[in-house]
């Protein structure tokens, strides 16, 4: 693995200045050229990364995925809940499925929240796959419980402030910026009801919408990679590589685009790859790179394998 340059802004451009690559035979300089605009935007773009993990609604919070099998669940922290929570009270309420809807009834005297009003009776559960889903808070504000549809089945997903993911986490490591891996790409679009079948770390299957396929050159080839996502919407690629389990993450890593422009140009910069949220929780539902997505060349660029390792000698 390569030497991490680590720091904030400055810290990153200070290492970038100094030749974070290092020289070339016979001494000629072969690290990147480019402006201090572009460190300090992936400096920032880090930033708001590891904030969004850690927040409200991060992937660190996760304490429970409850796969819902039968018409009426009670949950709660208790022994006698029919699923059993990691937190919050003994009994926190009711959840039941009626002609493919589910709903939800708090305990007698347990304070929950639904959509931040007090919930006084039963409510629906609306799943994440609908227009508004349902956020259930209680455990005095620091657990949320919302409903998740994977294929045919639904799940109950629990969050918490003190859950041991968040309390743990350390800071990501990345492979140093190189402007070398943020390339130009076209846009080469399907059908606007074109779907492609994404599996996901469970073995469901989902009909993901599939608005194009992006086109670029590396390693003296034209490599192509599957956009997921609505047409005139940002898109999203699922992608593994030859670092995978060398360096990054093993299943894969993720990369947000924008939406192409006006001459169905794209930039795909792999310095923003970013690890999927089962590199930091085993209650995620992570979909994994079609088979389409797989690069025959490693992507050292980006977010690496979480936690970071020691090899012993700083890298």
């Amino acid at each position: 693995m390569r030497a991490r340059c680590t720091g904030l802004a400055g810290a990153i451009l200070a290492g970038v200045l100094a030749g974070c690559g290092g020289g070339g035979p016979g001494g000629e300089e072969r690290t990147p050229r480019f402006d201090a605009a572009f460190v300090v935007a992936h400096d920032l773009w880090r930033e708001q990364r590891q904030a969004e993990l850690l927040g409200d609604d991060g992937w660190t919070r996760l304490v429970g995925l409850h796969w819902l099998t039968l018409k009426a669940h009670y949950i709660g922290s208790g022994s006698t809940s029919g699923i059993r929570l990691a937190v919050g009270p003994p009994r926190l309420g009711l959840v039941t499925r009626e002609g493919g809807r589910y709903w939800f009834t708090p305990e007698p005297g347990v304070a929950v929240l639904a959509d931040g009003q007090p919930v006084k009776g039963r409510v629906p559960l609306r799943a994440d796959d609908q227009a508004e889903p349902t956020r259930l808070v209680f455990d005095d504000g620091k657990g949320t419980l919302g409903l998740i549809r994977r294929g045919t089945r639904h799940a109950l997903r629990v969050r918490h402030a003190d859950a041991p993911a968040r309390a743990g986490f350390v800071p990501l490591a990345y492979w140093p910026v190189d402007p070398s891996w943020r390339i130009s790409a076209r846009f080469l679009p399907h059908a606007a009801d074109k779907t492609l079948p994404v599996v996901d770390i469970t073995g469901a299957v989902t009909e993901q919408a599939n608005a194009g396929a992006v086109e670029f050159e590396r390693e003296g080839r034209t490599w192509q990679l599957q956009a997921l996502g609505e047409p005139g919407r940002p898109l999203l690629l699922i992608f593994a590589d030859r670092s995978n389990g060398r360096g990054s993450y093993a299943a894969g890593r993720y990369i947000d685009l924008d939406v192409p422009d006006a001459k169905s140009r794209v930039v795909i910069d792999f310095n923003r790859a970013y690890n999927p949220p089962c590199a930091f929780t085993s209650y995620a539902t992570c979909p994994l790179p079609p088979a389409e997505n797989r690069l025959e060349f490693a992507v050292e660029a980006g977010e690496q394998a979480y936690p970071p390792r020691d090899n012993g000698d700083g890298t």
